[in-house]
């Protein structure tokens, strides 16, 4: 099995619904065995993506890699079939369209509610961890942000 050691796109464009990754020299190394061979942009160069099915277009593309006077030639497909490529492509393209998942309003009070409970549960057990080491100052530091301002009315 190959491993993609290094795969950083050279260039990259999105004409309307397809993104084109190119590859360059130094850009695009696989693992085979314990030996690193580089790509050569001697027959295919580039990946093209459709983002409406994030399916890669151009399978029949043919990649060269090389270590000293030894070639491999690997059509897309089966680079695909037998390498972990798949991940490495994700991980380009959440770089290239930061495809973090967006959060809905509700989601995100929930998320926020659960850190601050978390963060109270975490200072609450701090507190405890104090008075056993009888930590006086880490005590008075801890509560100090549970107090509630006294209310003065005139």
């Amino acid at each position: 099995m190959l491993s993609v050691k290094r795969m950083t796109p050279f260039y990259t464009s999105k004409e309307d619904f397809r993104l084109r990754l190119v590859f360059a020299y130094q850009y695009f190394s696989i693992l085979k065995g314990q030996e690193v061979f580089q790509f050569v942009p001697i027959e295919g160069k580039e990946i093209v993506i459709n983002m409406k099915s994030l399916q890669v277009e151009n399978l029949g593309e043919v990649f060269v890699f090389q270590r000293g006077s030894r070639f491999i030639r690997l059509p897309l497909y089966q680079l695909l079939l037998i390498s972990d490529l798949h991940h490495h492509l994700s991980s380009v393209l959440e770089g290239i369209f930061h495809l973090a998942p967006e959060l809905s309003e509700p989601q995100a009070r929930e998320i926020e509610q659960l850190i601050g409970e978390m963060e109270l549960e975490n200072r609450l057990r701090m507190i405890d961890y104090a008075l056993e080491n009888n930590n006086k100052l880490l005590f008075t530091e801890l509560t100090e942000g549970l107090r509630t301002p006294n209310v003065q009315t005139e």
